[in-house]
């Protein structure tokens, strides 16, 4: 399960990004676009097991955006959403490769622990 080892890179990351700050960090969002060959359920259960395994992530929650598959035409310039896999532009009908988004596996969004401060 690869799952696991993309969750482990993601606390990595947020580790080198923000020394000092993971037992801060209460939820994690990511972008996941449908052709980037990650399941989120499995991505979420993944999240559990690292969750089981490392206490300091105990606090932190996992959420996933999947983003559907956008083409833009090369010769019309339009941008269409694909169903079914079938890479065809909406408005000429001509088949298209220019994949603009749907390949994306990114952390989108870092929530932290609030501090409240006492006056």
């Amino acid at each position: 399960m690869h799952e696991i080892s993309l969750v482990r890179n993601i606390f990595h990351t947020l580790e080198d990004e923000f020394p000092g700050e993971i037992n801060k960090i209460r939820s994690i969002h990511l972008k996941v676009g449908l052709l980037s060959n990650v399941q989120p359920i499995l991505m979420q259960n993944a999240f559990e097991a690292v969750l089981l395994d490392e206490s300091k992530y105990n606090k932190t929650s996992l959420h996933v955006e999947v983003l559907p598959i956008i083409i833009q035409c090369e010769i019309c310039n339009t941008k269409t959403e694909v169903n079914n896999y079938k890479f065809v532009c909406s408005n000429c009908g001509k088949p298209g490769k220019n994949i603009i988004q749907g390949e994306e596996l990114l952390i989108s969004k870092v929530e932290f622990e609030e501090e409240t401060i006492n006056a």
